[in-house]
């Protein structure tokens, strides 16, 4: 639960450090307090959790995004190809009337 609120927590402190008038005093004491939770085992171990996460999935995050780039340049191939399916894609196949406002009556 303390992990969904790290990153909150570490930006609130950043957004503080920053913008407080407090001095060099306040500074230090925050920065001690900031030193203290980064070094803390349990930290340590979520974001080592975390850096393992991210390079096991990295794989399939990568697979998928090569399958949807695909998907994409076919669809654009097949769409610019010159075939009557592009006219839905082609602005000067569009018309336009000279009633193209609201039809019928407003409440």
């Amino acid at each position: 639960m303390i992990i969904k609120r790290l990153p909150l927590l570490i930006a609130a402190g950043i957004g503080y450090v920053f913008g407080a008038k407090a001095g060099r005093e306040r500074y230090e004491q925050l920065r001690s307090h900031f030193d203290k939770i980064k070094n803390d085992p349990r930290v340590q171990e979520k974001a080592q959790q975390a850096t393992d996460l991210a390079k096991e999935k990295a794989p399939v995050v990568k697979d998928k995004l090569t399958e949807a780039a695909g998907a994409a340049t076919e669809k654009v191939k097949s769409a610019t190809s010159g075939d009557d399916s592009s006219d839905s894609l082609n602005p000067d196949r569009i018309k336009v009337t000279d009633n193209s406002g609201p039809q019928g009556t407003l409440p």
